[in-house]
């Protein structure tokens, strides 16, 4: 794997929140950005075009206990067609007791021809918050879009709270009616470590632990981005 981005924050005695550690990777550099009251704010920059063949894309992050972390992207992903390679892309998440992660992410686009293999594991202690927002689009404008295949775990207190298998690498299979039918994008809120205030929501999912998930389809962005941002805005209070 080429090098990971690395991101550290902590709260010290004082409940000032540090930054530990920012280690830029082969992608991606993390940028300290004006801090908020309650948050320490950093920005994931890209530095180079990616993802193409070969190119494994990682990122360490960890919140210490009491800390809490926004992750802002500026820009979003795009896989581009891979001419018969693959690339990955990979993040390991770990909240300590306390700690939490806001991290409101841009679409990650897989191109005609691209074949990328995406990994989230996040392992939160007893008391930690993770929020995340996450949009998969299947191809750029007029493509059918490439193979993805997409796994989450997410453990709480050590035990599992969110397991899933998105296997997307097939346009046949997936282009079915009870799987994706005519829709190219995918997009959720998943709230973990805690249980989401708010209305209800008609494609609301609670999770055997304390957390939720809104997921959304359909063929065009917009609305997706739209409803997702009035999830995020309630579950986040704003």
């Amino acid at each position: 794997m080429n090098e990971p981005v690395v991101i550290g924050v902590e709260r010290d005695a004082t409940g000032r929140h540090l930054a530990r550690e920012l280690r830029p990777g082969a992608f991606l550099a993390p940028r300290p950005l004006l801090p908020a009251a309650d948050r320490i704010r950093v920005a994931l920059v890209g530095t180079r075009a990616g993802l193409l063949a070969g190119d494994a894309l990682g990122l360490r992050i960890s919140v210490g206990p009491g800390a809490r972390l926004e992750l802002v992207e500026p820009a979003g992903l795009v896989a581009y067609d891979h001419r018969g390679g693959s690339s990955r892309w990979q993040a390991r998440v770990d909240v300590a007791e306390g700690g939490e992660l806001l991290w409101c992410g841009l679409p990650f686009v897989v191109s005609g021809g691209a074949d990328v293999e995406r990994d989230m594991d996040v392992r939160l202690a007893a008391g930690a918050r993770m929020l995340w927002r996450d949009t998969l689009v299947l191809g750029r404008s007029g493509e059918r879009g490439g193979s993805v295949r997409a796994t989450t775990r997410v453990t709480y207190d050590g035990r599992e709270l969110l397991v899933e298998d998105l296997d997307l690498t097939d346009p046949g299979p997936r282009g079915l009616p009870g799987i994706l039918g005519p829709h190219r994008v995918i997009g959720a809120v998943t709230a973990l470590g805690r249980t989401p205030p708010g209305p209800p929501h008609p494609y609301r999912t609670d999770l055997a632990g304390p957390g939720a998930q809104v997921r959304l389809l359909d063929t065009v962005a917009p609305a997706v981005d739209a409803e997702l941002t009035a999830v995020w805005e309630s579950w986040s209070g704003g």
